[in-house]
């Protein structure tokens, strides 16, 4: 599968670490645009200068280690199409130029299956793609959680659980199945 990644899934650390580590070790392959990194650096510069910095450093890792993932489109395809909010024309645009099978976002309402279907393409939600690769191979998903898990205790004084680190990520259902499988 080719996947166009949206800003608000490769801004949170623990979610775009999770899904690009399986996309890579499944050989399907991720797509961005210029754009979406942009959002990305912009997004983090409301946090602070210290969050703009870190994801700066974020996404020129990710250029290095993605280096055939960013996607170029026209202004004249982003102008021509329409999406409910009209800021998010961007990624739609480059999910076409990119000849992507799929759009993986948290907005669902921004878009619409019924805009996304005249392009032969489909949105889906980080927490469900990460699920599917679960169910194809759990191992590989417990061991990039697991190693996501001893960082995040060793970056802070708390004691993070599985559970607790997936649904800070906003992905509660891969925390509920993780929690389950491992715990359980």
């Amino acid at each position: 599968m080719n996947y166009l990644i949206d800003t608000c899934v490769l801004y949170p650390t623990v979610m775009r670490t999770i899904l690009l580590e399986a996309v890579k070790l499944k050989h399907d392959s991720a797509f961005w645009s210029e754009k979406i990194l942009s959002e990305w650096s912009a997004s983090a510069k409301k946090v602070g200068e210290f969050g703009q910095l870190q994801a700066d450093s974020e996404i020129s890792i990710l250029r290095a280690n993605w280096p055939n993932s960013i996607i170029s489109f026209s202004f004249e395809l982003e102008e021509s199409l329409y999406l409910p909010d009209l800021n998010d024309r961007h990624v739609l645009a480059a999910a076409i130029a990119g000849k992507c099978d799929a759009i993986i976002t948290l907005n669902k309402k921004d878009f619409p299956r019924q805009i996304l279907d005249q392009y032969g393409l489909i949105r889906l939600d980080p927490d469900h793609v990460i699920l599917e690769y679960l169910k194809d191979d759990a191992y590989i998903i417990i061991e990039i959680v697991q190693d996501l898990l001893r960082e995040a205790r060793k970056k802070s004084d708390e004691e993070w659980t599985i559970r607790q680190l997936l649904r800070k990520a906003r992905l509660p259902r891969t925390a509920k199945a993780l929690s389950n499988l491992i715990d359980g």
